[in-house]
């Protein structure tokens, strides 16, 4: 199988090339201009507003499969740069879909990466949530990937195209960047230990609840997917079990080599802020047989020593 990885230079997109290459697929990447690409592989450069430059990249590359993982995926740019991102996410996600539609090719998979952010305002009860519950997005993030899942459906059944489309959760792991919770705390963690900052740690709102999955784990429930995943179908793609953002800042601080004081910063508090989002996981593990298998301390363990050597 050949796939073409679309925004290959973001965090996810370097564990994605070695999930494929160690599953035996030839795997190809775009980025942006001046990025770099975390593994030896075939890149493009590529701006995905620029719709006829993505038609010229799958001309040449000729994949099997399509992941879309470009996109402007923090919650707190979404709130500061809105515009941006809904050009990014949504009109960036319009031009790869008329690029494969229009394709000589046919026939290609898509993976359309979203996001569990888009469940938004969930009712009381519904938690875990299930792919067919009303979406209603809390935050600019959520509802631009919550548009981008409504036009993979449209376009998978307008065109019968072949997309599957993804919510995954909150993901973590080594080499993300601070702007994410887990990595946010371990890399102030690491700094305190070697003195360049007092022994103070930063936080938000430590009461929110939310699933984090290894990220290794979520680019192998993508492999899984561009295998086995039914197409026009929506996948959930998380641990299946929601913690305090609490429990990550304790666990954190278990594993630190000094005592640490921690602090509330207003600035770190989100303008919506949903109090619970966990997700039901039956679906992608009775189609295609995966379930989260790395360990939230072990995640965290690993950031942890990634930001240690890496400061």
């Amino acid at each position: 199988m050949k796939a073409l990885i679309i925004g290959g230079a973001g965090f996810v997109g370097g564990y994605l090339i070695r999930e494929l290459a160690s599953a035996g697929w030839d795997a190809e990447v775009t980025c942006l201009p001046g990025e770099k690409i975390a593994a030896d592989c075939m890149r493009y450069e590529l701006d995905i507003l620029r719709k006829e430059d993505i038609a010229a990249v799958i001309a040449e590359s000729a994949p099997d499969v399509i992941f879309h993982l470009a996109a402007q995926s923090s919650v707190a740019v979404s709130w500061k740069k809105p515009g941006l991102t809904a050009e990014v996410n949504v009109i960036g996600t319009i031009n790869v879909l008329e690029a494969v539609r229009e394709a000589e090719k046919s026939g290609i998979r898509m993976l359309l990466i979203g996001s569990g952010e888009e469940y938004g305002f969930i009712r009381s009860g519904a938690c875990p949530i299930t792919e067919d519950e009303v979406l209603r997005p809390g935050n600019v993030y959520a509802a631009t990937k919550a548009c981008q899942g409504m036009l993979g459906e449209i376009y998978a059944r307008a065109y019968k195209m072949d997309i599957v489309m993804v919510r995954a959760f909150n993901h973590s792991g080594p080499g993300q960047l601070p702007a994410f919770v887990i990595s946010d705390f371990c890399r102030q963690i690491a700094e305190i230990e070697k003195g360049m900052r007092e022994p103070v740690i930063s936080v938000g709102n430590l009461e929110a609840m939310r699933d984090f999955t290894d990220v290794r784990d979520v680019v192998r429930a993508y492999r899984l997917l561009a295998e086995k995943g039914t197409p026009g179908q929506t996948y959930n793609v998380g641990r299946g079990k929601a913690v305090k953002i609490q429990y990550i800042l304790d666990t954190a601080l278990s594993m630190a080599a000094l005592p640490i004081e921690v602090r509330r910063d207003p600035a770190r508090m989100r303008a919506s802020d949903i109090p619970l989002i966990e997700p039901d996981t039956a679906k992608i593990r009775d189609d295609t047989g995966w379930s989260a298998e790395i360990s939230m301390e072990q995640t965290i363990n690993d950031t942890l020593g990634y930001w240690r050597n890496n400061i």
